[in-house]
C-alpha cells in the first residue's frame, strides 16, 4: 500500500574517503574534494536569491517503495562490468536519488549528509528550467522564439549575437565563440564565472556582471547552423525572458513555473555583483522538488497540483525529433558520444530509441523524464571531474532499465 513520504528523510552513511578538504571560497569551491560540500552550501559562498514557491500547499510524494535498486543495468559493451541499478549509483558518487511513477516514490536514497531538505547546486540542470520558463511565456504570447534576440535586449546588438533568433539560442545554434572547457582555466565558460563573482580573476581584469561580459561575446560563424553546447546560449535567454516577461528572472520564475508545481521549498538562485541570475547553472533546489518539476514532463505539462504549467504544444514542439535538428546535433564540433540524438529547448535527447528528456548538469546532475511510462529520476552528485563518460552514461542506462520494468508492468 502507498504511504505518504515526509520531507524529512534522514541521510545514509556512504564511502566519503578521498583527499581532506579545504575552506569554501570563490577559489576552492570546485577543488574536486571540496564537491561534496560545496554543492550543498552554495548560498555560504555565492550571493543567493530566492525564487518563491508561493502559498499554495506542498504536494505530498506517496511512497510505494520498490526494489528499483536490484535491476539489472544494460552492458554498453561484453567488457563492461554487470552492474544493477544500486551499482551503478554507488559507483557515480551520488549524493541523492529518486525515481518516480505517476507521482508515487519507487526508490529514494539520500547519501554525504544530504537529507530531503537540502538544497543541491543543479549546475546545467538550470538550463532546462530556463528554457520551460521560456515554454511558458511563449505560450503566453509574451515571446516569439523566430524574432532576433535584438528585438528582446537591443544591449546585443554590438555583440556577436546580432542577428540570431531567440530559437537558435534556445537549441544553441548560435554562431558565438564561445568555449566549454571545464578544465582550461582561459575558456570563456571559466572567464564568465571571473567576470559574475564566482572565481578569482586570473591575470587582466575582465567584464563585471553577467550581462556586461555577454555583450564582449563575439561570433565565429553564421547563426543557425551546428549544434555546440555554450552555456552563454542560457544565459542570454534568460536575459531575453526578462525583457519579455517584464520582470525579474526570480519573479517569473516564481510566478509562471516554481509556484505551480507544489514545491516543498523555494527555489534558490545564484547571482552575479549585481543581482543578475546565473542562469545557465546556478539554481539550487531540494531532489523532491527536481521530481515534482520533472513531473510536468511526463504529464502533458501539468504539474501534480493539476495546474498546467506548459502548453501540450510546447511539449510536443520538444519532443517531436526532428531531421534537421538531429542533423545539427550530428555536425556539433565536438562529440557528444550520443549517435542519434538531439538538443532542443534546453534539454538533451541522447537516445532516439527511448526518446527520453535529459536534464543534465556537470559533477552528475540529471533529470531523466519518459513520458511513454511517466518516469521520473532524479540523481544529484558530487563527481570529482566536472565531465566523466563513464559515469554519465551508466546511469542514463540506469533508468532507462528503470524504464523498461515499468513498461513491462503496463
Amino acid at each position: 500500500m502507498a504511504t505518504e513520504a515526509t520531507d524529512a528523510a534522514a541521510p545514509q552513511s556512504a564511502n566519503t574517503s578521498g583527499n581532506s578538504s579545504t575552506a569554501l571560497n570563490i577559489a576552492t569551491w570546485q577543488y574536486p574534494q571540496n564537491i561534496k560540500r560545496s554543492f550543498q552550501n552554495i548560498a555560504r559562498i555565492h550571493p543567493t536569491v530566492k525564487v518563491s514557491r508561493g502559498n499554495g500547499p506542498i504536494v505530498k510524494l506517496h511512497l510505494a517503495e520498490e526494489k528499483m535498486g536490484k535491476l539489472e543495468v544494460a552492458k554498453a559493451s561484453i567488457t563492461d562490468p554487470a552492474l544493477t541499478v544500486r551499482g551503478v549509483m554507488h559507483a557515480t558518487n551520488t549524493d541523492a536519488v529518486l525515481i518516480m511513477h505517476n507521482g508515487r516514490i519507487l526508490w529514494e536514497k539520500y547519501y554525504n549528509t544530504m537529507t530531503s531538505l537540502t538544497d543541491h547546486l543543479l549546475m546545467s540542470v538550470s538550463k532546462t528550467l530556463v528554457g520551460t520558463l521560456a515554454g511558458a511565456l511563449i505560450d503566453a504570447g509574451l515571446l516569439d522564439p523566430e524574432q532576433e534576440v535584438t528585438t528582446y535586449v537591443p544591449a546585443l546588438a554590438t555583440s556577436g549575437y546580432a542577428g540570431a533568433r531567440v530559437r537558435d539560442i534556445l537549441d544553441m545554434r548560435s554562431g558565438i565563440k564561445f568555449s566549454e572547457e571545464y578544465l582550461d582555466p582561459g575558456a570563456e565558460v571559466r572567464l564568465l564565472e571571473e567576470a559574475i563573482g564566482w572565481a578569482p580573476a586570473h591575470g587582466t581584469v575582465g567584464p563585471i556582471g553577467m550581462y556586461e561580459f555577454l555583450r564582449t561575446l563575439q561570433a565565429k560563424s553564421a547563426h543557425g547552423g551546428a549544434f555546440e553546447y555554450r552555456s552563454c546560449e542560457t544565459d542570454v535567454l534568460g536575459w531575453v525572458l526578462e525583457s519579455a516577461g517584464g520582470a525579474p528572472m526570480q519573479e517569473l520564475l516564481s510566478e509562471r513555473i516554481w509556484s505551480k508545481i507544489g514545491a516543498q521549498q523555494d527555489l534558490v538562485m545564484g547571482v552575479d555583483q549585481f543581482g543578475t541570475g546565473m542562469f545557465d547553472g546556478g539554481f539550487n533546489a531540494t531532489l523532491r522538488d527536481l521530481a515534482r518539476f520533472g513531473h510536468m514532463y511526463v504529464n502533458g505539462g501539468r504539474a501534480l497540483t493539476g495546474k498546467q504549467v506548459v502548453s501540450e504544444d510546447w511539449l510536443a514542439d520538444t519532443f517531436t525529433a526532428d531531421p534537421m535538428q538531429m542533423q545539427a546535433f550530428a555536425q556539433s564540433p565536438t562529440d557528444n558520444m550520443m549517435p542519434g540524438g538531439r538538443y532542443r529547448n534546453q534539454i538533451w535527447f541522447p537516445n532516439p530509441a527511448t526518446n527520453a528528456a535529459v536534464a543534465l548538469g556537470i559533477h552528475g546532475q540529471m533529470i531523466y523524464m519518459d513520458p511513454a511510462t511517466k518516469l521520473v529520476a532524479v540523481k544529484l552528485s558530487s563527481w570529482p571531474l566536472p565531465q566523466d563518460a563513464s559515469k554519465l552514461f551508466p546511469t542514463i542506462r540506469a533508468f532507462e532499465a528503470v524504464s523498461n520494468y515499468l513498461a513491462a508492468q503496463q
